[in-house]
């Protein structure tokens, strides 16, 4: 089953997270307080609504407590961010996301809860994102609106096959830089190289070879 994201806050970085799950195939709901934001993304989103977030009933009513993971991004609106940050993890929200608008902001989320405080600009929504989204996905590096490099953490389908035989290169396009170790890290893995479980694999390509070479060759 995919996961359900919800995305409180249409700013840039809401925004953008919101058209990242969308390019995904990914379930999100869209909340703003802005129907002029709301009318903006609604072609991105599975469902687009105008609402005031700081209200218990109101999120109950949209089945948030089914979401897997919610961002909160009301930049600089501090207060209707707190209560909201508040008010999901009261629910049981597994994963609560927040963006802050500064240290103190920060200080204030971290103390009531919220699993993971971010102040990221544009550039970072598409990181974020494919962190998610993947299971397998670690960390996720942009060179380009079209390439970057992904860690990715190797399966039992890849366990004791050799960078030789498995020739990534030449079925999917991207290629391995890297391969993380026990706290060790082979640069330039040779072709002979084994790949173990719980290996961590350095790829660099384009996002749809790598998306390719994640969902079928891993």
């Amino acid at each position: 089953m995919k996961k359900q994201f919800v995305v409180i806050g249409l700013g840039n970085f809401g925004g953008s997270l919101v058209k990242e799950f969308f390019d995904a195939g990914t379930e999100v709901l869209a909340i703003d307080q802005s129907l002029e934001r709301v009318e903006k993304y609604r072609p991105f989103a599975t469902h687009c609504v105008q609402v005031n977030t700081m209200s218990e009933a109101t999120l109950t009513q949209l089945g948030i407590r089914n979401m897997d993971h919610a961002f909160v991004a009301l930049g600089d609106d501090i207060e209707s961010s707190v209560l909201t940050t508040l008010i999901l993890k009261e629910m049981g929200m597994k994963q609560v996301w927040v963006k802050a608008a500064d240290v103190y902001h920060k200080r204030v989320l971290e103390k009531i809860g919220a699993d993971k405080v971010i102040h990221p600009e544009r550039d970072m929504a598409k990181r974020i994102a494919h962190h998610v989204i993947s299971e397998k996905m670690i960390d996720y590096i942009e060179l380009s609106d079209k390439h970057g490099i992904v860690e990715l953490a190797a399966s039992d389908k890849v366990h004791q096959r050799t960078l030789l035989d498995l020739n990534i290169r030449a079925n999917y396009g991207c290629t391995i830089i890297g391969i993380q170790r026990k706290g060790d890290t082979i640069v330039s893995p040779a072709a002979e190289e084994k790949i173990l479980k719980g290996d961590t694999l350095i790829v660099i390509g384009s996002n749809e070879d790598i998306y390719q070479f994640e969902k079928d060759g891993l």
